[in-house]
């Protein structure tokens, strides 16, 4: 992607089934190499928000960017050259049961790449190692932990070097330890990789860890509301929305958590 431009612009992106708004009018730039969270309480449409921008669902009005251009405009070709920049993380994880994780980490290699089979079982190993799955490639979905499919869901994700990765939920079904631990790695995958992170999460602790910027998603407006890095929003928004959502619906305002690695702000 060229210097200058956002990675990703959302503008003026309108959501809806039929006669049901999901959200309407939304407009956030994702800068290259940041973290960002699409946040809001259950409802508002974050989940839904994310298909359009991964090209699951053709936005009803407006236009998703990426580096200026869009996957709406060019034929079915074009688009998927695209989406091949994408990596996906879906919340469930997404494995194939079927398959060992060094088959499920190997199928987009075989399925969008020439390399020999002895080059897509290197790269494999080395994306299970990234995550922290070194030993567990012959492993089958079902023999291993919830936190475990996460990251070997992500080990896939990262398989065809991905400029952006999207996330959605990806702390769901964790116990916090756990969730602390994958929060620590899309920090390091970030860095490492240099990608630029989308992700949908409705956990504060995640939220105060790893975002860069936020955008609030409110569900009785059905619309953006905030954006902004979340430490100022939950300091400076005077919306009882966004101040309910980040302090759990406290009267006080708790202090943010800091981050303990990543980019400095």
């Amino acid at each position: 992607m060229s210097p200058g431009k956002p990675a990703i612009s959302v503008d003026r992106v309108t959501l809806a089934f039929d006669n049901y708004l999901v959200q309407h009018d939304v407009s956030f730039t994702v800068n290259r190499g940041e973290i960002f969270v699409i946040m809001g309480g259950s409802g508002c449409g974050k989940s839904t928000m994310l298909r359009a921008m991964i090209g699951l669902l053709r936005p009803t009005q407006g236009s998703i960017l990426y580096d200026g251009e869009t996957l709406w405009n060019g034929d079915d070709e074009r688009r998927a050259t695209l989406q091949r920049r994408f990596g996906v993380l879906f919340q469930s994880g997404a494995l194939w049961s079927s398959m060992s994780l060094a088959e499920n980490v190997a199928l987009p290699l075989t399925q969008y790449t020439s390399l020999s089979g002895h080059e897509i079982s290197s790269i494999v190993a080395l994306k299970l190692a990234l995550v922290g799955l070194r030993g567990f490639e012959d492993y089958y979905p079902s023999e291993i932990s919830g936190g475990m499919k996460k990251r070997a869901g992500l080990a896939r994700a990262i398989a065809l070097d991905p400029s952006i990765l999207f996330f959605d939920e990806p702390s769901a079904g964790l116990d916090p330890v756990s969730s602390k631990r994958l929060d620590d790695l899309i920090l390091e995958l970030r860095d490492g990789l240099g990608a630029t992170v989308v992700m949908v999460t409705h956990e504060l602790a995640s939220i105060f860890a790893v975002a860069d910027k936020a955008v609030f998603l409110d569900a009785e407006k059905h619309t953006g509301v905030a954006i902004g890095n979340p430490r100022d929003l939950l300091r400076d928004s005077k919306l009882a929305a966004v101040h309910d959502f980040l302090t759990r619906g406290g009267s006080e305002t708790p202090a943010a958590p800091q981050k303990t690695s990543g980019r400095k702000d």
